[in-house]
């Protein structure tokens, strides 16, 4: 598979060493300042990773040269209705996530059990804090929205799930839950080491959606995964 870098950030070379190790090859690294348009041309798949504030654009530029796009920049999903019309427009394959961890993924699944669980034991109140490096721009994360979308979508008896942020010199990514009663606490915490798993779900999720049509997210990738492995 050929791929194209949108963002060649910390978090764009390690997509390229993981793409790479596992037998595809970069054609195009695109940075705010070069727009390589030809090189472009050749990729099956671009990979978005910039900021909010380009995001948009970026994957409107993409669109329109009928690339299929896995996007990882957070703090545009206020546009998502935007970007499906790009898609329906162009036809073309859109995957988008908060966060492309392979445990992050499968963390969200056992909240969604945990919350549909604790729902029914109103003794438990639930709550959430994420801790950041202080280069982190978004605050609360992108991952700590879903956690509380995914939560509040199984708990019909609570109105939001308050999430606790701190960003600070060089934490790495870390998720936790609470659901807390007078009597005990139960913990769900998620503890990125580093930026591998996330390069290897981005990589993952473009050979997923090489060839497809449609918006998607991670959780339709992780699904077919699954059910492929489990089977």
């Amino acid at each position: 598979m050929r791929i194209a870098l949108i963002g060649y950030g910390n978090m764009g070379q390690m997509i390229e060493k993981t793409a790479v190790s596992r037998g595809h090859s970069i054609v195009a690294r695109i940075t705010s300042n070069h727009w390589d348009m030809e090189a472009l041309q050749k990729a099956d798949v671009c990979l978005e990773f910039t900021r909010p504030e380009c995001v948009i654009e970026n994957i409107r530029k993409i669109a329109e040269l009928k690339k299929n796009i896995v996007v990882g920049t957070t703090g545009w999903h206020e546009n998502i209705d935007l970007v499906r019309s790009l898609v329906e427009e162009h036809q073309i394959g859109v995957l988008y996530a908060a966060n492309f961890s392979i445990g992050v993924n499968l963390l969200l699944r056992m909240l969604a059990y945990a919350a549909s669980l604790v729902d029914a034991f109103e003794e438990y109140d639930v709550a959430g804090i994420e801790l950041h490096h202080n280069r982190k721009k978004d605050s609360p994360s992108g991952t700590s929205l879903e956690i509380a979308k995914t939560i509040k979508q199984h708990m019909n008896r609570i109105d939001n799930v308050p999430f606790s942020s701190v960003r600070c010199g060089s934490i790495p990514g870390t998720h936790t839950v609470v659901f807390d009663s007078s009597c005990d606490t139960i913990t769900i915490m998620h503890e990125a080491r580093n930026r591998e798993g996330f390069a290897l779900g981005a990589v993952q999720a473009a050979e997923w959606i090489q060839g497809k049509k449609g918006l998607y997210t991670l959780a339709d990738c992780m699904q077919e995964i699954l059910e492929r492995r489990l089977s």
